[in-house]
């Protein structure tokens, strides 16, 4: 393939483009807020992100390389089709629930982080083993999306996928490193767009090709492949529901996503958003839908791919772009290609901010430097903004099996931190015991039933189980099953605990974690910290026997908190003259 000079200079000119919105945005945030916000500016916009850049910048964080890509792959490969594309409607369901019943306590309770509620509720140390799996599945999904767009982009324009992944990276670790979620979300606004252009435009072209057949014709007979429209056999449905309910639920517990709820004005801004962002999720799902369903119809051995087709040389993965660069003209390809690398940049920006902001908030500030200048925050901010995105990168140009790493640790969001959410949330009475209980169950059931794509062999073998190829693989859904384990486990040792010890039947000594009776804890202190001097006056500290008896609202909270929540009668509300 020869070497598009064409293509590269339009890809600097969308690049550049990106970086110049990113810089603005950053020096907007310069000129928000007061100085001593800064650091909240960075992670949460100032809590002044409208609903137009908001439902923007929250639909471009779902609809990235790995979504666009992937539904496109789904619909192509003969025997799944459209049946087995789940990533649209159950992330549009994901923002739907959230929406729901997560976004507004989130946001009323005026919290900077995903990981907060944990750490009021089950301490600093449960807070530090939630982030593992938070961490992972941030960066093992840019790594994946990093890896897509290098190969993406070497298909089309002939260049290195090294040289492509690293400036492509280099890009979004810069603008996000100067402008926390103010630069993100503006980005956002014009990936999304270009991603909305460049893949609408590709269609028609793709679609008159003289290879391709009628993809109405095509949905329902057999012509060159199975039909794309695909079906859900019966010895697969349970695989299905497991997979839909992992996108589902599993997609509600990522700080990517309520990064953006907690940067939205109100609560229920916070709703609103999550909904526009599930419709707008569904709407840039369709051009991906049609660029598979136009590759499972085409007759490739009449284009210039060659006497097979893409499947049968093992790039299905690739077949958004190997559509873009044979049935279109090559002044549309580039479009198409722009469209892919802002959907990566705008999913990759938004998990490496993520990392960073917990990391900062969550484990820096709140576990080892309580007393950290805002300043201070903001350097730790942007060194491991810079090291996260060199840890993608690095993993994307290194490792072998990315996108099986990303499934696993995509899986361990939805069977460790969801319903330890739920419980945080919304069931009373759950503390650091059951906790730690619900992560280690839900921990080992998942690793114990294997995972395939890195070679990792089943302990426990469950019903409907097949071998195929030395790689066994689970029709049980076991990931579910692990999830409700890991949940139920939590409430029943909580209780349990909570029991024991306020029975007498344990001595208050043994209650290790400070958990449930706590009459000497140091947590009473770090809970101090979680607080803004300057908005709160702690006339004593809350009761915490038992420790449920917080409320919400007496920690990890600011002045807008109060407009949404009740306080709490043992703390009151002065401001400073």
């Amino acid at each position: 393939m020869a070497f598009h000079l064409e293509g590269l200079i339009a890809i600097i000119v969308f690049y550049l483009a990106i970086l110049f919105v990113g810089i603005w945005a950053a020096w907007k945030t310069k000129n928000s807020g007061s100085d001593g916000d800064r650091s909240e500016a960075i992670i949460v916009g100032g809590r002044d992100i409208g609903l137009l850049v908001g439902g923007f910048t929250m639909t471009a964080t779902w609809v990235g390389g790995g979504y666009i890509n992937g539904t496109a792959e789904a619909v192509y490969v003969p025997g799944y089709g459209l049946a087995w594309a789940q990533a649209p409607i159950g992330y549009a369901l994901s923002l739907v629930v959230g929406g729901l019943f997560f976004a507004k306590p989130m946001r009323a309770k005026g919290y900077v982080t995903m990981l907060d509620p944990f750490q009021q509720i089950y301490g600093k140390r449960m807070g530090g083993l939630i982030f593992i799996p938070a961490l992972m599945g941030e960066m093992f999904w840019a790594a994946a999306i990093f890896s897509a767009l290098g190969a993406t982009i070497s298909v089309i324009i002939d260049v290195s996928i090294n040289i492509s992944v690293i400036i492509s990276a280099l890009i979004a670790i810069l603008y996000t490193l100067v402008g926390g979620l103010y630069s993100v979300a503006y980005t956002d606004v014009v990936q999304l767009f270009c991603i909305f252009i460049g893949l609408w435009i590709s269609v028609p072209f793709a679609m008159s090709h003289p290879a391709v057949t009628d993809i109405g014709y095509t949905a329902v007979h057999r012509v060159f492949q199975e039909p794309w429209l695909g079906s859900v056999k019966t010895p697969d449905i349970y695989t299905w529901l497991d997979n839909f309910l992992l996108l589902m639920l599993g997609g509600i517990p990522w700080q990517a996503y309520f990064q953006r709820v907690l940067s939205s004005s109100s609560a229920m801004y916070a709703q609103v958003l999550s909904f526009l962002a599930a419709f707008g999720c569904l709407v840039m799902a369709i051009p991906a839908v049609l660029i598979g369903a136009i590759g499972a119809s085409t007759a490739w051995n009449e284009t210039d791919y060659g006497d097979s087709d893409p499947k049968t040389e093992d790039e299905a993965d690739m077949i958004l772009p190997i559509v873009l660069q044979y049935l279109c003209p090559v002044y549309i390809s580039f479009f198409g290609l722009g469209a892919v690398s802002a959907a990566v940049m705008s999913s990759a920006d938004s998990s490496i901010l993520s990392a960073s902001s917990m990391f900062a908030r969550n484990i820096y500030q709140l576990v080892f430097r309580q007393s950290a200048s805002d300043k201070e925050l903001i350097w730790v901010m942007r060194i491991t903004i810079f090291v996260f995105g060199a840890a993608a990168t690095a993993m994307a140009l290194l490792a072998q099996s990315v996108y099986g790493l990303w499934y696993l640790s995509s899986d361990l969001v939805y069977i460790i931190i969801f319903p330890q959410f739920l419980c945080v949330l919304f069931i009373k009475g759950t503390n650091t015991y059951g906790a730690i209980a619900g992560y280690l169950f839900g921990f080992i059931l998942r690793i114990t039933g294997g995972e395939p794509y890195l070679h990792l062999q089943p302990l426990i073998f469950y019903p409907g189980w097949y071998e195929d190829g030395n790689l066994y693989f689970q029709r049980f859904p076991f990931k579910t099953l692990a999830m409700l384990t890991s949940f139920l486990t939590n409430i029943a040792v909580s209780y349990l605990a909570k029991y024991l010890f306020e029975s007498g039947t344990l001595p208050p000594k043994l209650d290790f974690l400070d958990a449930v009776v706590a009459r000497y804890s140091k947590e009473n202190m770090d809970k101090t910290t979680l607080v803004k001097n300057d908005n709160i006056v702690l006339n004593e500290l809350a009761p915490v026997n038992p420790r449920h008896s917080l409320t919400l609202s007496t920690t990890f909270t600011n002045k807008e908190a109060f407009s949404d929540v009740d306080s709490s009668p043992e703390v009151s509300v002065a401001e400073d003259n």
